[in-house]
């Protein structure tokens, strides 16, 4: 007789990956999902999009990389993989330093929502699609982000505040983006995701002290999958030229620019959870970009100059501004209005200032395949 499947690692699509989601929310905490139903512009969001017109693609340009990906991401080699074992270390939640428990689960949370808007994106596009290319393609992309999602959730769910992702499925707010903006900021995400994970995890490889906890340990496997998941992304650009040329190019720097200044923001609010890694955030956030630029041209004709005077000035400007913003936030009366309208110009300019910096051109590969090397 077969038995049911009982972890979203074992699962083979994405419904079974839902399911098993559904059957635990019971357990998963309020607080935790009332973090992950925000909408700011540093919070994850969930997308929607012209899915009549991603049906249309034809891969025809790109067959042989194509049938390459499809097939290694079909043979699932990480199937069983994102669930705890023996290398599962215990964990005091209750003995944690409380400011790096808060700035940990944060991060884990936010984590969980992104991995799960890219999981809710996938597979209504697999559910409304008929050409097989495509919807093979975004069933076998829902399959995984259900299982980083369920996985980032056991954690979560070991301290008492995991995530009700069936919840969010039917309340969260969606953002429409046409489907080339969905390209750009989906293949960015998968990319940077793939340099934010190896980093961390060769840093703890040479440095295990500073593993506060075992979800560290499956980074690996992990930024794999999210790199698999960009060169998707690559391939689809490929088969249209005009994705990537012309005026779009402009689209391009607006959404690299746009990447890489809400990591950087974003993971200077969590000091803690930095020190605790061993981690300085400014050296982190070059190393991620560093990455990222080079994984980038494989499909963008241009690369930000991160190394320009301005950048990290600009960088620090934003910061700045975003936390006299949430400071603002927190206050009431007419001062505390006047602040924040005072940081939200200083945080719009700063951004411009970042956006003006002239970018790295460079030619595209006529091959944009590319496999993990960090």
């Amino acid at each position: 007789m077969n038995m049911p499947i009982k972890h979203t690692a074992d699962a083979t699509t994405v419904e079974e990956g839902l399911a098993i989601q559904e059957e635990q929310a019971r357990f998963d905490s309020k607080a935790a999902t009332e973090v992950a139903m925000q909408n700011t512009l540093l919070t994850p969001r969930f997308y929607t999009t012209d899915f009549d017109e991603m049906d249309a693609i034809d891969v025809t340009p790109v067959r042989a990389d194509w049938d390459k990906l499809i097939a290694q991401m079909e043979a699932d080699p990480n199937k069983g993989h994102f669930k705890k074992n023996e290398d599962w270390d215990h964990i005091d939640w209750d003995g944690m330093e409380p400011g790096l428990r808060k700035e940990f689960i944060d991060f884990l949370i936010s984590s969980c929502t992104a991995e799960f808007s890219g999981c809710v994106l996938y597979k209504e596009m697999k559910r409304r699609g008929n050409n097989r290319d495509i919807t093979q393609l975004f069933q076998l992309m829902a399959r995984d982000e259900a299982r980083h999602a369920g996985f980032i959730n056991d954690a979560l769910r070991e301290a008492g505040v995991a995530v009700n992702l069936g919840f969010l499925t039917q309340k969260k707010k969606y953002t429409y983006f046409r489907p080339k903006f969905i390209y750009y900021a989906t293949y960015l995400s998968e990319k940077i995701g793939y340099a934010r994970y190896i980093t961390i995890f060769r840093h703890l490889e040479a440095h295990p002290e500073h593993r506060f906890h075992p979800i560290f340990k499956w980074f690996r496997e992990w930024c794999n999958d999210e790199f698999s998941h960009g060169e998707a992304f690559a391939l689809l650009m490929k088969t249209d030229p005009k994705l990537t040329s012309g005026t779009n190019v402009l689209w391009i720097k607006f959404f690299l620019t746009a990447v890489y200044a809400t990591m950087h923001v974003r993971d200077h609010q969590r000091p803690a959870f930095h020190a605790a890694l061993g981690v300085d955030p400014d050296w982190y956030g070059h190393e991620v970009f560093t990455k990222t630029s080079e994984i980038s041209k494989q499909i963008f004709p241009i690369t930000l100059d991160i190394d320009h005077p301005r950048w990290h000035a600009g960088l620090k400007r934003l910061q700045v501004a975003n936390a006299d913003l949430a400071r603002a936030r927190a206050g009431s009366g007419v001062g505390a209005w006047l602040r924040g309208l005072g940081a939200q110009v200083r945080a719009a300019t700063a951004f411009v200032n970042l956006l003006t910096i002239p970018a790295k051109k460079h030619a595209v590969p006529v091959s944009t395949r590319l496999e993990p090397a960090y």
